[in-house]
């Protein structure tokens, strides 16, 4: 298992990459360890001589493969497309995959969960700190947002690992099979992770992690869900009101949530405008779209006026800087742009596919199910907020092979 941990504990390295959406983005040495992880399961499976993946493992798995070849063939610019493949291929086969193989029982699945959790905690430390001591990225005029190791040109970074961990920790903590001190460890780890998680200011993070708690909570029983959900709003009612942490901020955030039809702030018409010109991509090309890395090249004659030139990003150690709005922050419209209806279909086609499976596997161990379910429900809810890009795109790799195991492969006891 160390190859994967190796990937997770990389993530503590500052990437020189932007987070650049779509495929963009500069690799990291995180991104390097996720090859030499590839590689080394590669010489395995090679050494091993047997089919490594069951027939339905190696479909669900290989389905996005013929979206992205399909839509890096039939682009405007194939050449262009190339990195894209790679990228996709990366992220959503080849990693998974090897974390799938590298997995061999509930053991080694509780090992790189409770690493994801170490890393969740680091980086939400280091989150809090530049909160309190004003060296976070800028958010409101003050350089208050907490961004972790990633830095103010990746905001979303620090908020996905933190969310990632909470979301595993509330998993195991409401496990079935789990002693009572992991249980209760769980638990705690899951109270400390709740405020760097506010203290990102990211919106699409919250709904992700609101949402999909709830459904590990009413998974697990509906009663414990009630106490659970007085328990979280209890913490939150402390240490957002009662100490007053981040209050005015997280109170203006949270209110600008429903405010995308009245006066929405500039980055809510950003994304609206980009949602709006990757339909316009799609309608042009409906079922192999305008080819990977597309969406950059076709934005500013699909977009209205309405769209700014970039984002502002600043501190956190970086200077002042305009970002380029290269994607549109949706993973599914970008997909849906780039690689038409047939893509869209051969990837979320694989993603659904490993949530059906994980939730009929929920009767074989709540603690690796709830685990499970939640890492994939997570995923899918914030891909209507987010995209791929950056540094932490890696570790999502990791989460989706970690799901796969539970989903796709013959679950052992230790």
């Amino acid at each position: 298992m160390s190859p994967v941990l190796a990937v997770i504990a990389l993530l503590l390295v500052p990437g020189g990459g932007g987070a650049q959406g779509g495929t963009g983005g500069s690799g990291t040495v995180a991104d390097a360890a996720s090859g030499l992880l590839v590689l080394i399961c590669l010489l395995r499976v090679v050494r091993g001589g047997a089919r490594p993946l069951s027939r339905a493992a190696a479909v669900v798995l290989g389905l996005p493969v013929f979206g992205v070849c399909l839509a890096a063939i039939t682009s405007h610019d194939p050449g262009a497309s190339l990195p894209g493949v790679a990228r996709y291929l990366q992220i959503f086969v080849l990693v998974p995959g090897a974390v799938l193989l590298m997995v061999r029982d509930r053991r080694d699945f509780a090992v790189v969960a409770w690493g994801l959790v170490a890393l969740a905690l680091v980086e939400g430390g280091v989150g809090v700190l530049q909160f309190l001591t004003g060296t976070g990225a800028s958010y409101q005029g003050a350089d208050v947002r907490a961004v972790g190791t990633f830095g103010a040109t990746d905001v979303m970074g620090m908020a996905t690992v933190v969310a990632y961990g909470l979301v595993i920790a509330a998993g195991l903590a409401l496990g079935g099979r789990t002693g009572s001190r992991v249980r209760t460890a769980a638990l705690v780890c899951a109270g400390l992770l709740f405020l760097p998680l506010v203290l990102s200011f990211s919106r699409g993070a919250w709904i992700a992690t609101v949402l999909t708690v709830g459904l590990q909570l009413l998974l697990s029983g509906v009663r414990r869900a009630a106490r659970v959900a007085l328990a979280a709003a209890a913490l939150g009612v402390v240490l957002v009101g009662g100490f007053g942490i981040g209050s005015d901020m997280v109170k203006e955030r949270v209110t600008s949530i429903t405010q995308v039809a009245a006066a929405p702030d500039q980055s809510v018409t950003d994304r609206y405008t980009m949602w709006a010109a990757a339909g316009r991509m799609w309608r042009a090309e409906p079922l192999t779209g305008v080819g990977l890395k597309g969406f950059p090249a076709h934005r500013d004659s699909n977009a209205s006026l309405a769209l700014s030139s970039g984002s502002d990003t600043a501190g956190a150690g970086a200077a002042f800087a305009r970002q380029p709005l290269l994607s549109p922050h949706n993973m599914y419209l970008l997909v849906l742009s780039e690689q038409g209806l047939i893509g869209l279909l051969a990837l979320a086609g694989s993603w659904v596919a490993l949530l059906v499976a994980a939730l009929r596997r929920l009767r074989l161990g709540a603690d690796c199910a709830l685990v499970a379910v939640g890492l994939l429900s997570w995923q899918l809810i914030d891909f209507f907020y987010a995209d791929i890009g950056g540094p932490s795109t890696v570790l999502m790799s990791v989460v989706l092979g970690l799901a796969a195991w539970w989903s796709l492969a013959e679950v052992r006891d230790a």
